[in-house]
Parts: structure tokens; sequence; C-alpha cells
């Protein structure tokens, strides 16, 4: 294993300024794919190509009437009257609903309420919400280069602008009240002072940090996805180890018994990180298509997953390595995205669906539960699970950040 140190640290002092919406590399991720003739047509390609290309309409959900789709636009940019009509009339007839990609809800026993709020800045593809300390709700706004948080009791935000090159991908918070995100664009981890937004920058090797989590040791270790290397920052000294390791590490959590469990986008493995040496024990899963995203920690120490390109969810027990799996209800296309435990039940999405599906899987009783997400374009990349037990979630698409409410079972 080849260990690398840095301890480049930046000071800066970023003063609010009017955010400029910046053209996203990730618009060119997916090939652009043609669109149907029709009046319309010119005005779509021109502007909601500037932050998505053809192809993300043409492999959408789809809806039936100009406005749901104007519900939809709205939420992704401003747009003048008469050409919000016209492009919402053009999506109407050439794109209706495609029922092939509806979930497969199934009902149960527990009630939820779902709580949404549309973010201020436009554009910027809202996602991986956190709780901080006082109860606020902080999210990052990766398109645009900010923060932003939210008072969930009086609905008021603000947004902080970082770096224009950061483009943070996530945040989490510290026990002093600061907010750490990862520069995925300008490899920097990144601390942001609410108070006075000062903005401290430590430059990382890799690149491209990907997801961060505070150790109960006061350090804080993320994955870099595109380096597939794993990272470990001592915000007291500024010393900051990258090690190499398997493809495309994504999801990071932190087990009971402190060690740093890893999921790989990029092969079929979980990876569980000594916190102090950073050795690395690899676990595989079976069937070398498997894709995993995301990861959780229950009670008893098990590891749960995510198997997003083959449609489950499942359980490692570290003990033996043994590996379970389930089918998700909406089956092999329904790529399961995010994952969180609460009280030892499993909450993951079908991001493959239209609408965003959230589902709950009941271990003991091996039997699942589906809600459709309310704004439902899609799609919650990360959740964050708050101290009163809510989940919190986002739609990244439609520029919302959400809570769940989850209540009593029904008897």
């Amino acid at each position: 294993m080849m260990i690398r140190r840095r301890y480049l640290l930046h000071l800066t002092l970023w003063i609010p300024v009017a955010i400029i919406w910046l053209m996203p590399a990730a618009a060119q991720c997916r090939q652009a794919a043609p669109l149907p003739e029709g009046e319309g047509k010119d005005l779509v390609e021109a502007r909601c190509t500037s932050c998505h290309n053809t192809g993300a309409i043409t492999r959408s959900g789809g809806f039936d009437s100009p406005e749901e789709w104007r519900a939809v636009s709205a939420s992704m940019m401003p747009l003048p009257e008469d050409e919000a009509d016209i492009i919402a009339n053009y999506l109407a007839a050439h794109f209706p609903a495609r029922t092939e990609r509806h979930p497969t809800l199934v009902d149960g026993p527990v009630q939820v309420d779902i709580t949404e709020w549309l973010v201020p800045t436009l554009g910027q593809r809202s996602r991986d919400p956190i709780e901080a300390l006082d109860g606020a709700i902080w999210w990052t706004g990766m398109w645009a280069s900010l923060v932003g948080r939210l008072d969930p009791v009086t609905g008021e935000m603000k947004e902080y602008p970082l770096p224009p090159s950061a483009r943070p991908h996530s945040i989490v918070p510290d026990d002093e009240g600061y907010i750490w995100y990862t520069g995925n664009s300008n490899g920097t981890i990144g601390k942001l002072d609410p108070e006075t937004g000062e903005i401290t920058e430590y430059e990382t090797e890799a690149g491209d940090p990907h997801t961060a989590i505070f150790h109960p040791n006061g350090k804080l270790y993320f994955t870099s996805q595109r380096a597939a290397m794993l990272g470990r920052l001592d915000p007291a000294t500024g010393e900051l180890i990258e090690v190499d390791t398997e493809p495309r590490p994504y999801g990071i959590v932190i087990a009971q018994d402190g060690t740093v469990w890893v999921a790989y986008n990029g092969t079929n493995k979980l990876g569980a990180v000594d916190p102090a040496t950073l050795e690395i024990t690899y676990f595989t899963v079976p069937d070398p298509r498997t894709r995993i995203r995301r990861l959780g920690i229950d009670s008893e120490g098990m590891v749960w997953f995510v198997n997003s390109s083959l449609g489950r969810i499942g359980v490692l027990n570290p003990e033996t390595g043994a590996v379970k799996q389930w089918d998700s209800p909406s089956g092999p296309t329904s790529h399961p995205y995010s994952l969180a435990v609460i009280n030892d039940k499993i909450w993951y999405n079908e991001s493959g669906m239209r609408p965003d599906a959230l589902v709950r899987f009941d271990p003991e009783t091996e039997s699942f539960q589906s809600w459709a997400i309310p704004s439902g374009v899609g799609i919650i990349r990360h959740t964050w699970v708050t101290r009163d037990g809510d989940l919190l979630i986002h739609q990244s698409s439609s520029n919302r950040v959400g809570r769940v409410r989850i209540r009593d079972i029904v008897n």
C-alpha cells in the first residue's frame, strides 16, 4: 500500500456575491439523443441543454400534460412565460408518461410524511443534505459551487458561495459548528465557517474527493472515486494522507468498532479500512456485475449495501464473509442508490424508476414497503439520519431537499 502525505493548506475569505451558474462538465457525461421535429424543438435544445443533454429528456419518465412539464421545468431554471409554454407543450406532445418506468410500490404498515423544499438557486442540483448540531439542514449545490442552510422550522434558507471551481459533492458537519465539503472539481477538502463565511481549503493529491465522514477519533475520512484513492485528514494538524484502493470508491460509513467501511462502484467489493493504518481488507460480493454505491451498518455490525447494477439490496457478515441479497420490488433495472439504517430497518431508493421511489426493508420479516417521492424526477444520491430518526433526502434534478418523518406503525 502506498501512502502519500500532504500538509498543504490555504485560507481564503469569500464574500457573498451573485452566483453565476456555470455549464457543468457532467452535462456531457451521457451521449445526446435526437429530439423529434415539432414546434419548440429548437427552444428545448437551446434552453434544456444548458444543464443536461437531450438524453435526459428521452430517458425521462415523461408527463402527459403541459402543466406537469411546466412544474418540472420551473424547478430547474427560470424561463419567460412564452418560452415555458412552448417548451411544455412540445414535451407533453412528444414525451408522455412512460409506464414502464413506474416503480412497483408496495403497501405496508408504516406511515411517512415527506416534506420538500425548493432551494433558492435553480440549476444547482441540490444534493446530500445533512443535519447540523443546531438542527439546521445543510445541502450542497454542486453545479453552482455553493452550500445552503435551511431552517426546517421557519423554512428560511441561506446560500454560501464556495470557490467557483469547487463543485462540492458532499458535506458533513463537525462538533464545533463548521461545515466541511468535498471539492470534487478543484481537488480540495474545504471547511466553511458559517459565522464569517471564511473557507479553509486542504489540497488533495487525488483531485476528486467524493464522500466524507468524521470518525470518533476526530479525523475526516473520504473517498476519491475517479482517482481510486482513500484519504484521511486530521483537522488538528492539517496532515492529509491518501492511499490507493480498488476502482471507484464511493460510499463510506463508520462501524461501531471504528472500522471505516467503503463501497466500490467500480468492482464487486466492500472494503474494511483500519482507521489507524489505512490498511484495507476486501470482501467480495457474488457476481462480478455487482456495483455498490452506498452502505450502512446495523446495531449488530452487519454491513448493508445497495447492489445498484443488479437491482438488489444485500447484507455482509464481516465475521464470516457471508452475503445475502434480496431483489428490490421494482426489479433489476430499479438501480438502488442511497441507503440508511434506522432502528435496524433499511431505507433506500430505487433511482431507476420515475418517480423515484423510497423503499423500506424489514430484515426480520424480509418484507418491503415503498412510496413515491412527491417531486419524483430524481434522484436521491445520499441520505442522512437525523437525531430524531428522520431521513433527509433530496431530488437533485428538481433542486429540492426533503425530510421524511417516519410515523408509528399502523395497528
